[in-house]
């Protein structure tokens, strides 16, 4: 009610009421009423599109990332090299060759070898889990292609995904340690969709390295099932990616100064690269939308706040959080008063989730007081912040997530199917409010904040 109140007040008494509200205020009503942040999500979704890291794409990426910043007056933009390896995406195809031949729906893993060109034939053998496929004899693997089979459930918070994406980043080296020639997996997600979630996988230099998959969540199924009925199941894939050489993407770098904590900044961020299926409009075009719209409209109110807005797109976070760690790797990070980073689509916020030395810190309360009109309420105080934000807290920085509702988030994540269509509008400048708010607060208050003690 009390931001339908500002709402109303602002659209009736606009001139004079704006002088008397609080930044706070005025930054909720102008994220409310914007469409900045969709007309920007827009943009990069059509005009630029999917944009995996060290392609032609993620060029146009940054040079199109470079325009928008260049266009808000910035005291300053760096521009940051971050080396990353290239990868030769192919063709992917998979089929049941026994007892009931049909094509399956796949998607190579970020950064799989290929298969010879006449591709692989073998049977297949389910496992439950990444525990399962480390304990299971390896005479029972010699030979086939290992099928993980870990389902992923529904949560608010998305918080299982931490406890199954480990099968897509490690499994295919497990699985080559017991003879196996391929690897395929449950796509990483809790859709229905004959849609396969592809992501990178990280091989043990030490091992071969197998060729490796996602599969669709009803082929997962279908293969289970045969399985189930028959005992036996052939299948055929063919992979045709391959690695190419280093390659570079970049860091944009914004800088906004403050007018009295001069030497510290509120770093904001979300990470610019995608997967290269679909047009990452929720992975991770909203989090740039988000970060940049907040931004913007703090930085239109007519007095600078105290402390500087560190404003960063991150390269390559898909493949490694490689941007993260070449930014914290060649940055005096003292000068970081706190980080925030926005990735995880574009649902409503509804807590506020901190790290701070002190758990009860005053600035949380202050933050907890002016984000009420938007309905958020007070969180834990363990969040590691975010992918690339993670990177900093480890190395002491403080940091805080604005938690959205990731209900729906991971049926689309990593898929042809992260499309702009799939973003609610109101629930960007839900979220746009949100750090604006948050942003406006945190460069303003006087309160200390500790570096972690790790």
């Amino acid at each position: 009610m009390r931001l339908f109140y500002l709402l109303f007040l602002g659209l009736f008494f606009p001139s004079g009421l704006a002088q008397e509200r609080e930044p706070s205020q005025q930054l909720l009503q102008q994220a409310q009423s914007s469409g900045y942040g969709m007309d920007l999500l827009t943009d990069l979704t059509t005009n630029v599109g999917p944009r995996r890291a060290g392609t032609p794409a993620d060029v146009k990426a940054v040079e199109w990332a470079k325009a928008q910043l260049l266009k808000m007056n910035f005291d300053r933009l760096h521009i940051q090299a971050v080396e990353i390896p290239g990868w030769h995406r192919g063709e992917a195809k998979a089929a049941i060759l026994t007892p009931a031949p049909q094509p399956l729906v796949i998607s190579a893993l970020g950064y799989s070898v290929g298969t010879p060109a006449d591709g692989i034939q073998a049977p297949v053998i389910r496992v439950s889990s990444l525990k399962a496929l480390k304990n299971i004899p390896m005479d029972a693997i010699r030979g086939h292609i290992v099928f993980l089979d870990h389902k992923m459930e529904k949560t608010r918070t998305g918080t299982l995904f931490g406890q199954i994406v480990n099968g897509r980043t490690k499994g295919a080296s497990i699985a080559a340690r017991k003879g196996a020639v391929a690897f395929l997996i449950r796509s990483v997600g809790t859709d229905s969709d004959r849609f396969a979630h592809t992501g990178m996988l990280i091989y043990d230099p030490k091992l071969p390295k197998l060729p490796a998959a996602a599969l669709s969540a009803p082929d997962a199924d279908q293969i289970t099932r045969l399985l189930s009925q028959h005992g036996k199941v052939t299948l055929s894939l063919q992979l045709s990616c391959r690695p190419l050489p280093m390659t570079k993407s970049y860091n944009l770098i914004a800088e906004y100064d403050g007018s009295e904590y001069t030497d510290q900044y509120v770093q904001v961020g979300a990470h610019l690269d995608s997967w290269d299926e679909g047009t990452g409009a929720l992975d991770n075009g909203a989090g740039i939308a988000i970060v940049t719209a907040a931004t913007k409209h703090v930085m239109s109110l007519p007095q600078r706040p105290k402390r500087g807005i560190r404003l960063i797109y991150y390269a390559a976070e898909e493949i490694g959080l490689r941007g993260a760690q070449t930014f914290a790797d060649g940055h005096d990070l003292t000068d970081i008063y706190l980080a925030a980073e926005s990735d995880f689509g574009a649902g409503p916020i509804y807590q506020l989730h901190t790290r701070f030395q002190e758990p009860e810190s005053p600035l949380k309360q202050e933050l907890l007081n002016a984000l009420v009109p938007l309905g958020i309420t007070a969180g834990h105080n363990q969040t590691n912040g975010g992918p690339d934000v993670s990177v900093l807290v480890n190395r002491g920085v403080p940091a805080l997530i604005l938690q959205q509702d990731g209900n729906d988030y991971f049926e689309y994540h990593h898929t042809a199917n992260d499309t702009l269509d799939k973003v609610n509008p109101q629930h960007l400048q839900q979220n746009i409010a949100a750090w604006s708010v948050m942003l406006w607060v945190t460069t303003n208050s006087d309160a200390e904040l500790p570096k972690l003690k790790n």
